[in-house]
């Protein structure tokens, strides 16, 4: 009796550790429009677990899911698709398709109903002679040449304030002009960047600042790092502050520079 309850156990115990294995796969694959282009960034969400994702720049994505499951897709200008997976979804990639939303045009009314006289019509249609006038005499007004000499607007030397400066240096320029040279003398020469020094400085950018203003945006760590290799393209990062690493200057460069990547990946969109 004992034996057979310990194998019954045992036997049960072996089905919940396969049905929790089963239960921890990953459902993947690409999501493209109706012309085969891929599309990003797409919101991916498992309503039957409450996990979401979003997919890469390439429009791959990977979500935990299991059988019987139901996965969202959900883009802004596309309509919405639900999934619900079988076994044998998770043995080849998804191939998703989003159909774009018809863009509605805007209803024009037109207060006037024509008769079908065309006499009649013409004139309902047509100017009135005065505005006709009006536009014409415009019209001819801008097009004839000037009558009358444009006024001086400069002042007459004999009623002008005496330039008690002149002939004399500027103090103060020549303090400012010291002042730029020590300024120069400190500041490290700015010189381009090679492949090593660029990595290095995208691995301190991670290190040092914090990114979690962009990951509010949905924006996975493969994600950050491809915004991060725009941000240095784009500013040229690397070649002005990787001898000189002021994060607050920096931080300012990263947001000016997802103000334009975010537009081009729609990302204020999400």
């Amino acid at each position: 009796m004992k034996t057979y309850m310990k194998q019954t156990m045992y036997g049960g115990a072996l089905m919940l550790i396969s049905a929790s294995v089963f239960s921890q796969q990953k459902a993947s694959g690409t999501i493209m429009d109706e012309e085969g282009i891929n599309i990003n960034p797409v919101l991916v969400v498992n309503i039957s677990n409450q996990q979401s994702t979003y997919t890469d720049i390439s429009g791959n994505f990977a979500i935990e899911a299991g059988e019987n499951d139901e996965i969202r897709f959900i883009k802004d200008g596309y309509y919405r698709i639900d999934k619900k997976m079988t076994r044998e979804n998770f043995n080849t990639p998804l191939i998703i398709s989003l159909k774009k939303r018809e863009i509605e045009i805007p209803e024009v009314k037109i207060t006037y109903v024509p008769t079908g006289n065309l006499e009649k019509d013409m004139k309902t249609l047509r100017e009135s002679p005065k505005l006709r006038d009006l536009k014409s005499g415009l019209g001819d007004y801008m097009r004839s040449p000037l009558t009358e000499p444009l006024p001086d607007n400069t002042v007459s030397k004999t009623f002008a304030a005496p330039d008690f400066k002149a002939g004399q240096v500027s103090i103060l320029g020549v303090l400012n002009g010291v002042s730029n040279l020590i300024k120069r003398a400190r500041n490290p020469k700015i010189t381009k960047a090679n492949y090593i020094e660029t990595q290095d400085f995208i691995r301190r950018v991670k290190t040092d600042i914090n990114l979690d203003f962009f990951r509010k945006f949905g924006m996975n760590e493969e994600q950050i790092d491809q915004f991060l290799v725009y941000a240095n393209d784009t500013r040229m990062m690397a070649k002005k502050y990787r001898k000189n690493f002021k994060k607050d200057v920096v931080l300012l460069e990263l947001y000016a520079a997802f103000d334009q990547y975010s537009k081009l990946n729609k990302l204020d969109s999400l």
